[in-house]
């Protein structure tokens, strides 16, 4: 007998041909079919059979790869959605600054439309003054011609004499605007200091000194009126009637207090405070 004959053995023990079939099962992706037989059962029993389905290597692939390309979809049509998103904003943001940029620019036509209208407006009315000045110089010439000696001779007397005597007086000042004397005047500025010399306060400035008073016309004037060129309520110069067809005023830098016919520079019109 040999001296290892009753040795037992080290070595594993062989593992069981359904384990190893379960385990090639699972690794190959298989089906494996596994048999369970009692031990104690009897001889004649029928063996039980349970079949278990694992998911093959290949089955997981194709699923991983059906996630990536759904969520590559989903991304790309995140992705386009923002892009539309993002063209629509700018659409409207582009349509709202066309929109502004027309606004402006109908806007400034209508500014330049009226802009257009005032000065035709305003060029109308001065050619209405200059023609209705031609009509009292013509007036006030036919005037003159008829009766030159009573024009001549025509002479004022109480507060008129003392507001032409200061005006007359002031020939060959300076003119200065905003000058109230007593070596420089504007033309209101003289009206006012010759009309003091009356007592009589007058405004300072020209178009308030020409709405006081009554409107008289240019062919029946006195000695003292107020003469003014513009409109009444809005005159821009203003001068003192003195009498035979002149007056005194203020009129500019270049000629300064200077006493000058009608017919030099036909007014618009007179007014009456005396």
């Amino acid at each position: 007998m040999s001296h290892t004959a009753h040795i037992p053995s080290h070595r594993k023990p062989r593992r069981s041909a359904s384990k190893l079939a379960l385990r090639a099962g699972v690794a190959g992706g298989v089906l494996s079919t596994i048999a369970v037989a009692g031990a104690a059962g009897p001889a004649n029993a029928e063996p039980v059979t349970e079949t278990i389905e694992m998911p093959t290597l290949g089955s997981l692939e194709t699923d991983l790869a059906s996630a990536v390309s759904a969520s590559a979809e989903a991304s790309q049509q995140e992705a386009l959605d923002l892009s539309l998103q993002a063209q629509e904003h700018g659409a409207a943001q582009k349509a709202a600054l066309d929109a502004k940029k027309a606004k402006a620019e109908a806007d400034r036509k209508a500014a330049a439309a009226k802009a257009e209208a005032e000065r035709a407006e305003k060029a109308r009315a001065e050619a209405q003054q200059r023609a209705s000045r031609t009509q009292e110089r013509t007036t006030l010439s036919a005037s003159s011609s008829g009766s030159s000696s009573s024009s001549s001779s025509q002479a004022a007397t109480g507060s008129a004499a003392a507001i032409v005597a200061f005006a007359r007086a002031q020939v060959g000042d300076a003119y200065v605007s905003g000058g109230t004397g007593p070596n420089s005047w504007d033309c209101s500025g003289l009206v006012q200091a010759a009309y003091r010399q009356a007592g009589i306060d007058l405004p300072r400035v020209s178009s308030s000194q020409s709405s006081m008073g009554t409107s008289v016309s240019l062919s029946n004037l006195q000695p003292g009126d107020i003469l003014y060129w513009g409109s009444r309520s809005g005159s821009y110069h203003v001068a003192i009637y003195v009498g035979g067809g002149n007056y005194v005023g203020a009129q500019n830098p270049s000629t300064g207090v200077v006493e000058r016919s009608l017919d030099w520079d036909m007014p618009s019109g007179a007014v009456r405070i005396l």
